[in-house]
């Protein structure tokens, strides 16, 4: 069971439900506050975390940013600009735990995370 914690500053539950439809059972998904969320995959209780703001990076990575490194963050969305499921795919692949993306773009972006973390994971 893949384990994705939920944090950022808005849509939480939205995205909780997005993560579920797509983990096609094979994820387990928990809402927590920003520090508690960073700190479930800093602690190897989470694989994922997933936030969500207006800007895509400020309080969706932010924590994740100083509690993980920036080098385990990806943006996979800016106001305007989406990243293309190449370079999603890719930061998955490489590695990355904390994916933060606007909040309006989650039903874009939460589909191709999950889809690849369940491949890259072996469940697909």
């Amino acid at each position: 069971m893949i384990k994705i914690a939920v944090g950022g500053q808005m849509d939480k539950q939205n995205i909780a439900a997005l993560i579920e439809k797509h983990g096609q059972g094979q994820v387990e998904v928990s809402i927590k506050s920003d520090i508690e969320a960073v700190l479930a995959v800093k602690n190897n209780q989470a694989q994922y975390y997933f936030g969500a703001c207006a800007t895509g990076a400020g309080g969706a990575l932010a924590m994740a940013q100083a509690l993980l490194g920036a080098q385990q963050c990806l943006s996979v969305s800016l106001p305007g600009k989406i990243i293309s499921d190449q370079e999603i795919q890719k930061g998955v692949e490489e590695g990355k735990k904390a994916f933060g993306f606007v909040n309006t773009d989650a039903e874009k972006v939460v589909p191709i995370l999950v889809d690849t973390i369940l491949k890259t994971q072996g469940g697909n």
